[in-house]
Formats: structure tokens, C-alpha cells, sequence
């Protein structure tokens, strides 16, 4: 019985340690294990076994507060708050997609989106630590306009040519709305100092 406890503590904490340091979700309310099935299988699916679902479910937190009626003014549905036409954009690629407003393709389509963003930020050398919060601020403010806060940090002659790599100097040439995203995000993901 010991055994089999240590070897399921185990097998439940080594997937957290996976990406950007040790991570561990808040208390919160929507941490529950509401949707916890499509978050995890969906990860998997798009990103491996090595990556913790929890980065999603803080991101659907982030976005609706887990509420599958949820839509923005600017027409953004869901739990992932998914633009519709993101959404047919993501259906051209995968047609076994349902209905935008069901939770389990709302939380499918948003994060084979994220794994698209993750994949150009890799193409553009950034860090595995640094490239969960680029691709996170792409899925908020959209790719081309972080690309636009990475030049206009870049224009800026003063700071390392690597700097452009660094979310945190980054950060202030994108929408505030886009690093208070960002911050909820790794709030709810309880970002541990190393």
C-alpha cells in the first residue's frame, strides 16, 4: 500500500515540475476538477505528457472564470473565450471539431491553438522558461502585436539584443490588459522563485 501511494504522489507531481520551474495551483474557486478531463487529455494530445494541464485550466480561469456560456463584447465564446473566427481557422485544420460552445472542443480547439503559437515562439529562439508567457500574450493581444512590443523593445538601444527573449522586458511594450493576463495567469499558477 506505501508503495503504491509514494509510486501515485509520484506520478501526480512530476508532470508540475515539467515547464518554467515548480509550479503549483492557488486555491481558487475554479479549481476545481471541473473540465480537468479535456484539459489534461487535450495537453497530452497537443503538447506532450511532459507539460502540466494546470497552465491551461489557470488560462481558461484567466479568460471566463471556467464559464462555458461566457462571450466577450467582441464576440470571443466560451471557456477559452475563442474568437469565432479563430475558431473556423482551427476547423479547416481539424474538422472532427464540434461546436465552439461546447466546453469539451472549446478547451480541444484553444489549446491546439496555444501549441501553434508555442511553435512560432520556438522558431524564434525563445527559451522554453520564457515561451509558456509569449505564447499565453499571443493568444491574448495576438502574435503580430507581441512581435510589434519585441522590435519597439528592440529599437531601444540601450538594452541587450537578447532582451528581446525575456518576457519581463518584453512585457511593458504590450497592452496592459495583456500583462495583467499574464500575471493572472502566473498568479494562479503560484510561480516559485528558484
Amino acid at each position: 500500500m506505501h508503495r503504491n501511494y509514494l509510486f501515485l504522489l509520484v506520478f501526480i507531481l512530476l508532470p508540475a515540475f515539467a515547464l518554467a520551474g515548480s509550479h503549483k495551483h492557488v486555491k481558487h474557486k475554479h479549481w476545481s476538477n471541473k473540465y480537468d478531463r479535456h484539459f489534461k487529455k487535450n495537453t497530452k494530445h497537443y503538447f506532450g505528457p511532459g507539460v502540466d494541464w494546470h497552465w491551461f485550466k489557470a488560462q481558461g480561469i484567466a479568460e471566463s472564470g471556467l464559464n462555458p456560456k461566457a462571450k466577450s463584447k467582441v464576440g470571443a465564446i466560451g471557456i477559452m473565450q475563442i474568437m469565432p473566427t479563430t475558431y473556423n481557422e482551427i476547423l479547416e485544420k481539424k474538422p472532427s471539431l464540434g461546436r465552439i460552445e461546447e466546453p469539451r472542443w472549446n478547451i480541444a480547439a484553444a489549446i491546439y491553438y496555444n501549441r501553434q503559437l508555442y511553435k512560432r515562439w520556438k522558431k524564434k529562439n525563445i527559451s522554453v522558461d520564457e515561451r509558456m508567457n509569449f505564447t499565453f500574450a499571443s493568444y491574448n493581444a495576438g502574435f503580430g502585436r507581441v512581435l510589434k512590443a519585441r522590435k519597439k523593445l528592440r529599437d531601444k538601444k540601450e538594452e541587450h539584443p537578447d532582451a528581446v527573449n525575456s518576457w519581463e522586458k518584453v512585457s511593458p511594450f504590450t497592452p496592459p490588459e495583456t500583462r495583467h493576463y499574464i500575471r493572472r495567469i502566473d498568479k494562479l499558477m503560484q510561480v516559485k522563485a528558484e
